[in-house]
């Protein structure tokens, strides 16, 4: 666990700065697990199971695994909130931050979990999607968008 002590005295703007970005980060990390939720729940509503979540590797990680029909489906959540009712704004789309590095990554981790996890190693038939989840913070509710099928 990181600590401001292990840095000895820290001027105080530095301190704050540091304090800041923290809690931005376990912010984000906090909306992103409540996506995650509210994605497995709408998933579940669609008859998957969920077989695997935040699947994890030095070079990536799967937010969810789920199955339906004899069929892999992978998933990843991209979680956006606004606090502007329940208007959803094209000020930012959460798909895009679905790009060409983060598309190599994702092969790669689901060449992972198909070689350790697949019934058929590599020959899995598999899918991959991406869920967007926009959630509202004033009116405290969540619209899902479904990316189908998506070549990886």
């Amino acid at each position: 666990m990181w600590s401001l002590t292990n840095y000895g005295s820290i001027q105080p703007f530095i301190k704050d700065k540091f304090l800041k970005a923290m809690k931005n980060v376990l912010g984000t990390r906090r909306k992103g697990n409540i996506g995650e939720d509210i994605a497995c729940e709408f998933l579940i509503g669609k008859n998957f199971h969920i077989s695997d979540r935040n699947y994890l590797k030095r070079w990536g990680e799967l937010d969810v695994v789920a199955e339906k029909d004899g069929i892999t489906h992978f998933f990843e959540i991209k979680s956006v909130t606004n606090n502007f009712g329940d208007k959803l704004h094209d000020t930012h789309r959460a798909e895009d931050n679905v790009d060409g590095w983060k598309m190599r990554k994702l092969r790669r981790i689901i060449e992972t979990y198909l070689s350790e996890k697949g019934n058929h190693g590599l020959e899995t038939a598999f899918k991959f999607h991406v869920l967007c989840v926009y959630m509202s913070m004033s009116s405290r509710t969540a619209r899902v968008k479904w990316l189908k099928d998506i070549i990886i």
